[in-house]
């Protein structure tokens, strides 16, 4: 889901200084909304289940794009599947190009002797890099995002009317490593909630995910749980409202990023310098685990490494610092 949203600034920002190109996306269904209302701009839903599953599947799904007249390939993703597609345009004699994901600096970056220990090219720079070779140039210096959605009655009517700020707080992520310890983000919950002009807004997904966001919003009038309430456009329209995101390395900070919210992100066993940082957002607002108490860190890119002796290194960010954080920014 992150890999996805951080493609959309970019893609805004092409359109805006290309208005005259045509760009279509391929990807999952699921993903169409972050891509709702870019102008010049035409979702082509990928079906890995049935029509393009397999190598079969990916040459039909070649023959469905070449009916669109694509001129250009750029791969955003460089997998395996993306691969075999840009090949198969390279071969028709089309004009394409592959994201570098720098592989040897990230590895540079995380291992645990001899660590480059540097800020890395960000994703949204190699794909910017991507178009450069395509012939188009990017400027992502004077973003534009969209505005506020119009929120429903439905979610007015879970959220209440009468608060004045809104704060999102996404506490998980797809690895533990990369989760900020629960009975810290509930004394992070809590000293939020004192401020009752504050309403908090808890975001997740699935059934467990779910019960530990009631039990952290259960003691307080202002903290709302609303994983699993409403559709996901509806949840991207209310992200578009919040004040703040507090968030863990996860799609969940992309997310509110490309839609121009300011976010705080929680960094544990990964760290910003890999080139995950949201869009333009301040290296100040990520708050990265203590590398002279853990000098291993950080020891994964994804966070799907587990380093033993590692699994509190979370704790050294102290929920008084994540709370004055967000004071401050709103």
């Amino acid at each position: 889901m992150g890999d996805v949203a951080m493609t959309v600034p970019v893609l805004r920002a092409f359109v805006k200084q290309y208005p005259t190109v045509k760009l279509t996306v391929i990807s999952r269904p699921f993903f169409k909304p972050f891509f709702d209302g870019i102008p010049n701009l035409e979702f082509f839903a990928f079906d890995e289940k049935e029509r393009h599953k397999g190598f079969l599947g990916l040459l039909r799904l070649y023959g469905d794009i070449k009916k669109l007249k694509i001129d250009a390939f750029a791969d955003l993703h460089n997998v395996l599947r993306s691969k075999v597609v840009s090949l198969l345009f390279a071969l028709s004699g089309k004009k394409r190009a592959t994201v570098d994901k720098g592989r040897e600096g990230k590895k540079e970056l995380t291992r645990a002797e001899n660590k480059i220990f540097k800020q890395l090219p960000t994703m949204f720079e190699r794909h910017v890099k991507v178009f450069q070779e395509l012939g188009f140039s990017i400027d992502l210096s004077h973003p534009e995002f969209p505005k506020k959605a119009d929120l429903s009655a439905e979610i007015n009517d879970l959220i209440g009317h009468d608060y004045r700020k809104l704060i999102g707080i996404a506490p998980f992520a797809q690895y533990d490593s990369k989760v900020y310890p629960l009975d810290l983000m509930q004394e992070v919950i809590a000293k939020l909630a004192e401020n009752k002009d504050q309403t908090i807004l808890l975001f997740g997904g699935g059934k467990k995910e779910i019960e530990i966001l009631d039990s952290l919003a259960q003691p307080f009038e202002n903290v709302i749980n609303m994983a699993g309430k409403i559709k996901f456009q509806q949840e991207l329209q209310l992200i578009s409202n919040l004040d703040v995101m507090l968030s863990m390395d996860s799609g969940n900070a992309h997310i509110a990023a490309m839609l121009g919210v300011k976010v705080v992100t929680l960094w544990g066993a990964t760290h910003p310098y890999a080139g995950f940082l949201p869009f333009n957002q301040k290296m100040v607002d990520a708050l990265t685990s203590d590398r002279n108490q853990y000098p291993k860190l950080p020891t994964s890119v994804y966070g799907n490494k587990i380093v033993e002796g590692y699994e509190d290194a979370m704790r050294t960010i102290l929920p008084e610092d994540v709370v004055s954080k967000i004071n401050t920014i709103i």
